[in-house]
């Protein structure tokens, strides 16, 4: 027998190209029998790596690629699908195209110039057309003979592709991915095979589901192949494809159609490669869904908008089934199977969490998507106020700290009703951009706020994804607080700050894990004290001396944070106490108990502390001018009080604590080093400068940069420049001494420059007038 190094594949190219001329001019059943030999002859030796003898390159310089793409065209004619008589024939012919491009970019290159894996995906577009519509929950039905023409298809296209980019270029045009991902959900639907095993069919059963497991395994690896590419903005999918892949979601949970299978006694091998081929899809599917919703606008768009087909019979929005799956998918009873060791079975249910995990986070950016806000909020619905979505949410929060609060409940609640309180607390979060959406989630009839204030949710044990979604969804909601007198009295109802300020959060031993969790409990610190005096009084003041106040704890925070988000929103945090405790009118009788808790208030905030953390936000905030102008009301109010106003003066002039950002060639772990953490800086008159420009080191600094309001990062607005004036004027009714004059020869020169500049350059600007009329009454009160 000769060996295979010796075979000289070159006659049989040349027979097949003799027969494709031969069969143009005369289509016979005989002809395409000497194809289907020849070519399942050169399929077999193409298999074959390695050789002496190259004969894949050898054959991929000759007409080879541009028969076999010829010869697949005459064999199709001018059907989409091959008759049964054409099928071994073309069945060997892409055996031959996919065994001669396997690692090979030669060739790959030579079967792309002639349009063959193009025609391949002609070949399965055809089958895809198939599909009904809206398709069967049962898998497509096709014969052995088509199984393993959509299979060896696939692979034709595995092999071209990977690792090669001008196929993949090619196909990715042609959406290759959308129309694989829809044959294989049809032929191949997750957990299918348990409904066709049966011990009278069972040499057909193996081969057919070997076949269409096969499809599935091949379909993922080639959409794997094209979304492995340099060019990583390149889309290989659209939201197109949703329906086929959501909709098996749906098998993962109860109630299965069996569980236990015949198969894992008559053959083990096949039960363990059809369960994990199940396995594989959900996998896969949630790779997809996730990633796409994360980087892709128009998927998230559709993903809120699309349907798909569980049954035959009612479309079903595809979020409404994603959303099924993580609360109803479980783990397979097929994996308790005696096949299968504690060690797979576990892997296998870590997996299965993670799906669930990617799913939450394609949920909720599908929900962070502005768009979306009129398809996913419904106001049409009377009964469920917000729509289906919300309510289950809604139901999702509640149904978590019922099942903790239930006598019966276990003492630690499943990992999936964490994720459920996650997923909705995060999806309504994102979601609430409007004061009456607020409102609903506070009303009946939902009355979220004694479930969102339960200690479940801020107990020391509490997942910190959990307190992240609740307090992310708390800080969203407080925001309207100004504009719905309902947020606010609701959270009072339920003591929010109380729970808030004794939950911990603000501890110094949550700083390592939970920046994003303090700062979103101070954001509703910060929107609750600015809507109303009662969560202002609960902040200031302590509940029991077990606990200090909430206050207390945030200016903590302020100091040993090097946290920028957390000092500016922290001290933002006072300067709402601030405005609250002085705008708030007071009440009449002298008695009365609230007064006097106001005044306790007031007492606890006239500190050097508050008064330095409020010109350090000024100081820092160069780049800022909300946050500087609401520094300045602050300290303004401040020294309205006689002991307010000498405070204010001491803390002009405290050096600011800022972050020195590490040199250029600063590594990461010198630039976290303590030599180059938070530092406080001296005030060497114009001696440090940030791009070029001066950098205050103090209040003072800033104040007189704003006056002046040249060589700033930023341009400061007149109201914020006459509010300054109006400080300075504020400042000296309770201050004196050698500091206040020290605060007079610094902002007088800079009065008389603003006021000379703006006569010697009128430029008709809007607030022009009041600024010259309030530096003019300053200058007049320091200088009579």
């Amino acid at each position: 027998m000769a060996s295979e190094a010796s075979i000289d594949l070159i006659p049989l190219e040349r027979q097949l190209q003799q027969l494709t001329a031969s069969i143009r001019t005369k289509d016979e059943d005989e002809s395409w029998t000497t194809v289907t030999s020849i070519s399942q002859e050169l399929a077999n030796h193409l298999r074959v790596r390695n050789s002496p003898v190259d004969k894949h390159t050898i054959l991929g310089k000759t007409e080879l690629p541009q028969t076999l793409t010829s010869l697949l065209s005459l064999g199709l004619r001018d059907s989409h699908l091959p008759g049964e008589t054409r099928t071994a024939p073309i069945l060997e012919l892409l055996r031959v195209g996919a065994n001669l491009c396997m690692d090979h970019d030669e060739n790959r290159a030579a079967l792309l110039e002639v349009g063959f894996p193009q025609s391949v995906m002609s070949l399965l577009e055809g089958y895809a057309e198939t599909i009904p519509s809206p398709p069967d929950a049962t898998s497509l039905p096709l014969s052995i003979p088509h199984l393993k023409i959509v299979r060896t298809s696939i692979g034709v296209l595995l092999n071209a592709s990977i690792g090669y980019d001008p196929v993949k270029f090619r196909l990715i045009s042609l959406e290759a991915a959308l129309t694989i991902i829809k044959l294989s959900s049809t032929i191949y639907p997750p957990t299918s095979w348990i409904l066709h095993q049966t011990e009278s069919l069972k040499e057909e059963f193996a081969e057919e589901w070997t076949l269409r497991s096969g499809i599935s395994n091949w379909a993922w690896r080639t959409v794997s192949a094209l979304k492995d590419v340099q060019d990583e903005t390149l889309q290989i999918t659209n939201s197109d494809i949703l329906p086929w892949i959501t909709s098996p979601l749906l098998k993962f949970c109860p109630p299965y159609a069996s569980e236990s299978s015949i198969l894992s006694d008559s053959d083990p091998d096949l039960f363990d490669n059809l369960v994990q081929t199940d396995f594989d899809f959900l996998e896969e599917s949630c790779t997809i869904i996730e990633s796409l919703s994360l980087d892709i606008e128009d998927f998230r768009l559709e993903l809120a908008r699309a349907t798909c087909y569980p049954t035959s019979t009612k479309a079903t929005p595809c979020l409404s089934t994603i959303l099924d799956f993580i609360e109803y998918g479980s783990y397979s009873p097929l994996w308790k199977n005696p096949i299968f060791d504690d060690a797979e079975i576990k892997k296998r249910e870590k997996a299965f969490d993670i799906c669930k995990a990617a799913l939450i986070k394609a949920v909720v950016e599908v929900f962070a998507e502005e768009k979306n806000e009129e398809i996913l909020w419904n106001d049409s619905d009377s009964e469920h106020p917000g729509g289906i979505f919300v309510n289950r949410f809604v139901q999702w929060i509640k149904g978590y700290v019922e099942a903790q609060e239930a006598k019966s409940a276990p003492k630690i609640i499943t990992n999936s009703r964490d994720d459920m309180a996650i997923c909705a607390s995060l999806s309504l979060g994102n979601l609430i951009r409007k004061a009456p959406h607020a409102t609903v989630l506070l009303s009946k009839p939902y009355s979220l706020a004694p479930f969102l204030s339960s200690i479940h949710f801020f107990s020391s044990s509490t997942d910190i994804k959990l307190k992240h979604g609740i307090l992310g969804l708390l800080k969203h909601l407080s925001q309207f607080s100004k504009l719905s007198s309902v947020i606010p009295n609701s959270l009072a109802e339920v003591a929010i700050i109380d729970r808030i300020s004794t939950s911990g959060i603000w501890d110094e031993k949550s700083d390592a894990m939970a920046d994003v969790i303090q700062l979103s409990a101070i954001g509703v610190a910060k929107h609750m004290c600015n809507a109303s005096l009662d969560h202002t009084i609960a902040l200031v003041l302590p509940t029991d001396q077990t606990h200090p106040s909430g206050l207390v704890q945030i200016l903590a925070l302020i100091k040993r944070s090097d946290s920028v988000s957390i000092r500016s929103e922290g001290s933002r945090v006072l300067v709402n106490v601030v405005k609250s405790l002085w705008f708030t009118e007071r009440p009449t009788g002298a008695s009365d108990e609230r007064q006097k808790k106001r005044d306790q208030c007031v007492a606890s905030v006239l500190t050097p502390e508050c008064a330095n953390t409020l010109t350090a936000l000024i100081g820092r905030s160069n780049k800022y001018p909300i946050l500087v102008n609401e520094g300045i009301v602050a300290i303004s109010l401040l020294s309205t009080h006689k002991l307010g106003g000498p405070l204010v003066l001491d803390a002009l002039t405290v050096p600011v604590k800022t972050l020195v950002p590490p040199p250029p060639s600063t590594s990461l772990d010198e630039a976290l080093s303590p030599t180059n953490g938070a530092v406080t800086t001296p005030s060497p008159e114009g001696s440090s400068r940030d791009a070029g420009l001066p950098v205050p080191q103090h209040a003072l600094d800033m104040l007189v940069y704003v006056l002046r309001n040249v060589d700033n990062p930023v341009n400061f607005p007149f109201e914020v420049r006459v509010n300054a004036c109006t400080f300075f004027l504020q400042l000296q009714r309770h201050a004196t001494g050698a500091s206040l004059d020290h605060v007079r020869e610094t902002v007088l020169p800079v009065l008389r420059q603003i006021i000379q500049e703006i006569k010697e350059y009128p430029e008709g600007v809007d607030g022009e007038e009041k600024l010259v009329k309030a530096a003019n009454l300053l200058i007049d009160s320091w200088t009579r």
